[in-house]
């Protein structure tokens, strides 16, 4: 069966990819060979790009690296939507992780202090 070009750029990427996440994880190509039931060069031929990666291994191969399979594969991950708009607390929060993490402490001691004033 022939290969599109844009599925073997797929194909390349998707093994850069699984490269790099295997690396950060600190895991070999025999040690990830293991965990899918291949041999080591067919992980080589994967990371190359130049084998198809079955689509049955993505969850097992997601799992092993640390990732989700919309991560491995390049899709952004959506996160779980709830209807309407955020709760106007969760914007603050969102907002105040965005800060740095000096400025993420002084907002945490003044609602501590306001939440201990309450207490009394």
């Amino acid at each position: 069966m022939a290969i599109s070009q844009d599925e073997r750029e797929f194909f390349v990427v998707l093994g850069a990819r699984i490269a790099q996440l295997r690396k950060g994880s600190q895991i070999t190509q025999v040690q990830l060979a293991q965990t899918l039931g291949v041999s080591q060069p067919t992980v080589n031929a994967y990371e190359l790009g130049q084998r198809r990666v079955p689509v049955s291994a993505l969850p097992l191969l997601a799992r092993t690296l640390g990732a989700s399979v919309e991560e491995l594969i390049g899709e952004p991950q959506t996160a779980a939507r709830k209807r309407g708009p955020a709760p106007k607390l969760m914007q603050h929060v969102e907002r105040i992780s965005a800060l740095p993490k000096t400025q993420q402490r002084t907002v945490m001691n003044v609602i501590e202090a306001m939440l201990a004033q309450q207490g009394r």
